[in-house]
């Protein structure tokens, strides 16, 4: 099996080229993930579970790619999740899956794609991350949210080699924006011998 869709992965540039890869990896995307160990999203839904242990609060599963993190969350204990991803072909996956209560799409390059305030709790599995979406992500999650709503997200190695991303995290908790509920480093992708920090922030 080839690992270069994972590795292609970290090193798109662009919100289009990261849509195009995605687009053409998704019939593939859940056997290759998974013949490495994909850990990271049981974790994120375990540790979101952990701070808001509530199975009718509706969760977004931003970035829910072909569903693997919509399982993981169902799995944890959330009965009611939303998923949103700009792949249409991924989200076919996501379909198949049968957890999501709705799926929809929206244009990668929008810098304002959620409706603020329609989620106490925002799960971002994997997906604010190099190659796959920019730190000004985790902005627009985070203005999403209403205060004390959670978001639950990862930011794998490679991600946390690039400064840019855990120094717009500590700029949200510095500023006494947001506090840090939750942080674990820990397995990844085993089966490539990486590994990811797993956090939850409420928002202040």
């Amino acid at each position: 099996m080839s690992d270069n869709k994972i590795k292609e992965s970290y090193s798109l540039e662009t919100p289009e080229a990261s849509r195009a890869h995605y687009q053409k990896w998704a019939s593939s995307y859940d056997a290759e993930v998974g013949a490495h160990g994909y850990a990271t999203p049981a974790r994120v839904a375990e540790a979101l579970w952990s701070k808001m242990p509530e199975p009718q609060t509706p969760v977004l599963d931003y970035g829910c790619g072909t569903g693997l993190s919509g399982e993981a969350l169902h799995a944890a204990g959330f009965q009611v999740i939303d998923g949103i991803d700009p792949t249409p072909k991924m989200l076919e996956g996501a379909l198949a899956k049968g957890v999501y209560r709705k799926l929809s799409t929206f244009e990668i390059t929008d810098p304002n794609p959620l409706e603020e305030g329609a989620y106490k709790a925002i799960a971002a599995i994997g997906v604010i991350s190099v190659g796959t979406a920019p730190p000004e992500v985790f902005d627009i999650l985070m203005r999403a949210l209403p205060q004390n709503g959670l978001l639950a997200f990862s930011f794998n190695d490679h991600t946390l080699a690039d400064k840019s991303y855990t120094v717009r995290l500590n700029d949200w908790l510095d500023m006494g924006a947001a506090r840090l509920l939750f942080r674990e480093y820990g397995p990844h992708l085993p089966g490539m011998d990486l590994k990811s920090d797993v956090y939850v922030v409420e928002k202040a």
